[in-house]
């Protein structure tokens, strides 16, 4: 059975971890004495972040939440994205075509942005606003994964909006770093 909150505990744990030790990883998922187990998942994500903003300084921080993307549906997706490459030879052919737009990717003076319409993290759906967007960095990570594997380059991702901290979309900018079109 498909357990997000389980995978999402599991990859923050190993997230932290790697950035600091086991102690510290269980502090963060599981909270004192482990009594954020009970928590329902709204609440874990809002006490799991609190916990974490409270522990690592910013840039640590959004480390640790880009490595913590659950990967879910990556297969399909990078296929996308090299069907688009394929029939591209640059950012602007890239996005311009139907299927570039409904998978919510653009072009704007030069630069490549993922915007969507919805918030896409499971996670989330019970969740109605957050505080600070700790959480949504792993977004970021996802795709960050998604476009390195797909252009063969280093890529740098920001997160200019989300759904979740009041935004109308949830919106990231896509850096390629001498992206490999063919």
């Amino acid at each position: 059975m498909f357990n997000i909150r389980r995978i999402q505990e599991n990859v923050i744990y190993e997230a932290v971890k790697a950035e600091s030790d086991a102690d510290a990883a269980m502090e963060v998922v599981y909270g004192h004495k482990q009594a954020a187990q009970a928590e329902r998942d709204p609440d874990w994500v809002r006490s799991t972040m609190q916990r974490l903003e409270s522990k690592f300084e910013p840039g640590t921080i959004k480390k640790i939440r880009m490595n913590c993307q659950c990967g879910y549906g990556m297969d399909e997706k990078l296929a996308l994205v090299k069907e688009l490459m394929a029939a591209s030879t640059n950012i602007e052919e890239f996005t311009d075509s139907e299927k570039a737009r409904a998978a919510g990717l653009f072009c704007r003076d030069g630069e490549l942005y993922l915007q969507f319409g919805f918030c896409p993290c499971p996670m989330l759906g019970e969740v109605d606003k957050l505080e600070t967007d700790t959480w949504c960095q792993c977004t970021t990570g996802y795709s960050k994964v998604l476009f390195e594997k797909a252009f063969a380059c280093d890529v740098d991702v920001e997160l200019l909006k989300s759904i979740k901290m009041g935004d109308p979309v949830c919106l990231m900018k896509i850096t390629l770093h001498n992206p490999n079109w063919r």
